[in-house]
């Protein structure tokens, strides 16, 4: 099994999301639990489209970390 990192955006009326490893995988959804189901059929649906042309499956690369920063008040 692969895990994936996906970005999750507030669009305002609704949520965005984008994997990292695939240009172009986006989907979008009316809560987070929405985009995130959302985003598992997508990634399936490029996975399957990868599969067919033959191409390798991407192992995942992108690393997600936070920084905390110090702003003066």
């Amino acid at each position: 099994m692969r895990e994936y990192t996906i970005v999750i955006e507030d669009a305002g009326s609704n949520y965005s999301a984008y994997v990292l490893d695939f240009d172009g995988c986006t989907s979008t959804g009316r809560s987070v639990r929405e985009v995130m189901q959302n985003m598992r059929e997508a990634i399936q649906g490029h996975l399957d489209l990868l599969a067919e042309a033959g191409d390798p499956i991407p192992e995942p690369l992108d690393v997600v970390g936070t920084a905390t920063i110090r702003i003066a008040s």
